[in-house]
């Protein structure tokens, strides 16, 4: 319990590398863990298993970047936009892959739409899955750190909207947030490549809402399954959350409390690791119909009986 706690802090209080190296700033215009979230890291495994920087899982085998996801498709078409991490030099660019992820990605296509900086003294970024038609920058343009290029989408070999970054000098890929690759179980680096400290999430909730019945998985990734008003006379009352990093043994509790107190607590059991997920609980309309007024929904991600997140949401029945 107090491990995760720890790690977290140690992130958050972790110092850019010293003056003169290599600076990255945060490479989307969002606000992290509210608009946008850090899902995977590169993975540290030399073998076929997945490590992150923290000796968690939130990687998988032979990843290479930074994966910076957004709550939803809906998210993904009012566009976010991806920055310049550092000053560079636009070494190779692809637009024209079409937004539907792994459902179009052919070989050598992996990384969808993307932009390659070149920053000199042998350090690359690259920047992928980016939105089609949306890349501003062009092949042998200087760039300014901070300066737009694109925005997140959805093309190449990825499951959900994301920008991966990744980092490479001479050659070698780096983990900004362990620059020199000796990862220590419980200890974070000091030192990484961002210019401000981010903090490290070991699983999160992504979004929350009440609806009239469980709601399809592609409604929820799309941002359209939330209801902040129902009639009176719906079929069902149901609480569901959409997040990720979960761990096996990890416990989801969903609780409705409405006009007249408690309306439902539920815990559900997370049996094994998945990158995203979600899960639900209601119940039907009574006999004598839902009492009128506003229900809160209160969802908590526990880990080792610790609560990692939380989210509240509520809705009206009129």
């Amino acid at each position: 319990m107090k491990q995760w706690a720890t790690l977290v802090a140690l992130s958050t209080l972790a110092t850019p590398a010293v003056a003169g190296d290599f600076i990255l700033q945060f490479p989307l215009e969002c606000a992290l863990g509210d608009s946008c979230f850090i899902q995977q890291y590169v993975d540290h495994d030399r073998g076929p298993a997945a490590l992150d920087f923290t000796c968690g899982p939130l990687s998988y085998d032979g990843h290479k970047g930074t994966d910076f996801g957004l709550p939803s498709f809906q998210a993904m078409r009012k566009g976010v936009t991806v920055i310049a991490a550092a000053s560079g030099v636009v070494r190779g660019l692809r637009d024209g892959v079409p937004d539907v992820g792994i459902r179009a990605q052919t070989d050598g296509q992996e990384c969808g739409n993307g932009i390659v900086l070149d920053h000199g003294d042998g350090w690359i970024t690259q920047y992928c899955h980016l939105k089609r038609g949306s890349i501003k920058v062009t092949q042998g343009q200087h760039v300014s750190a901070g300066e737009a290029m694109g925005q997140v989408g959805f093309s190449g070999r990825t499951q959900f909207p994301h920008l991966h970054l990744s980092v490479r000098h001479k050659g070698q890929v780096i983990d900004p947030f362990d620059p020199d690759g000796q990862i220590t179980c419980g200890t974070a680096d000091p030192e990484t490549l961002w210019q401000m400290a981010l903090p490290y999430t070991p699983g999160s909730l992504i979004s929350t809402g009440f609806s009239s019945k469980i709601p399809a998985y592609d409604q929820i990734k799309d941002g359209r399954a939330g209801q902040t008003s129902l009639p009176g006379k719906t079929d069902a009352l149901v609480l569901w959350a959409y997040a990720f990093g979960s761990r096996a043994g990890d416990v989801l509790r969903l609780q409705i409390d409405g006009p007249n107190g408690v309306f439902l607590t539920k815990e559900i059991q997370l049996d094994k690791p998945q990158a995203q997920f979600f899960r639900a609980a209601g119940k039907r309309r009574p006999p004598e119909g839902f009492a009128p007024g506003r229900y809160t929904g209160l969802i908590q991600l526990i880990r080792n009986g610790a609560i990692i997140d939380s989210q509240t949401t509520r809705t009206q029945l009129r």
